[in-house]
């Protein structure tokens, strides 16, 4: 994205934050939900104006109104929230006598530390278990296809649950290790395929039904319940 602007507009369904990207490879101006920030984005092409972004934001402001209001309230990591590991609902609780870390005892992920940091040391401990988990998860799934990713890394996307690139690294967003391992285990093995067919053709689809019995109740889950994970921590 060549710029980024956002601020809050009085839309017909209420104050309403919109964040107003331009891209040089968009070909029309769209708009889309943001469910972690919870606004509406509107991206413009290079020759289009903020006229043509406020028109169709118009246009389609029951739209927006209608998702941002089916939008999961945000479930910040804090002492006594409840979030999912794995597929599984766990409660956050603070022990200030514990030895240094995060455990998870049974449905409790126990945080130690002073109650100030415990929100970035639960982040923390969420990212590294994803990366120990897809790590895993594609070092079988390559095995398996007999392909060689570069690297595994995780981050904090919007978009995409999963990526590779050309390069043969592949990265996955952080909050899949809180959906369940069917999941996990069909993401993985959508990336591990890329590494073969760079396209979702039926090459591509062929090969990852070779990799995983999980693709048709993964995707149904995450069209499901995908947002949630979005508005989590």
């Amino acid at each position: 994205m060549d710029s980024a602007a956002s601020e809050i507009l009085r839309l017909p369904g209420g104050p309403t934050r919109v964040e107003w990207r331009r891209s040089r490879r968009a070909r029309r101006v769209s708009l889309r939900i943001d469910p972690l920030g919870g606004a509406v984005v509107v991206t413009l092409p290079p020759r289009a104006g903020r006229t043509a972004g406020m028109a169709l934001l118009m246009n389609h402001a029951d739209w927006v109104a209608k998702r941002l209001a089916a939008l999961p309230g945000p479930v910040p990591f804090a002492d006594g929230a409840t979030v999912p590991l794995h597929g599984l609902d766990h409660r956050i609780r603070h022990d200030a006598g514990l030895r240094a870390g995060v455990q998870v005892l049974g449905r409790d992920i126990l945080v130690s530390g002073e109650a100030a940091f415990l929100a970035r040391r639960v982040a923390d401990f969420f990212r590294a278990e994803a990366r120990r988990r897809f790590c895993a998860l594609v070092a079988e799934k390559a095995a398996l296809a007999q392909l060689e990713p570069r690297r595994v890394t995780v981050k904090d996307t919007r978009s995409r649950w999963g990526s590779c690139a050309a390069s043969r690294n592949i990265a996955f967003s952080w909050r899949l290790v809180m959906a369940p391992p069917h999941v996990q285990d069909y993401v993985a093995a959508h990336e591990v395929a890329h590494l073969r067919h760079m396209n979702h053709g039926p090459r591509f689809w062929a090969q990852v039904g070779e990799l995983t019995p999980h693709t048709d109740a993964a995707v149904a889950w995450l069209r499901q319940h995908g947002p949630r994970l979005l508005r989590i921590g």
